[in-house]
């Protein structure tokens, strides 16, 4: 009986430090761009030239 007790403190624990990192990230603007990353596929990407150097 001891270790569910033990388990579901755990869990609890684990649920607040999940919960304080989805605070931490809205406050630090994670969220707030939801517009650009559904367009992004339909901008082509730039071709960049490489020079190799294979001797």
């Amino acid at each position: 009986m001891n270790i569910i007790f033990m388990l579901i403190g755990c869990s609890v624990v684990i649920a607040l430090i999940f919960l304080f990192a989805f605070f931490w990230a809205n406050k630090s603007g994670q969220h707030e761009d939801t517009c650009t990353p559904s367009i992004r596929i339909l901008f082509e990407d730039e071709v960049t030239k490489k020079s190799s150097s294979s001797e």
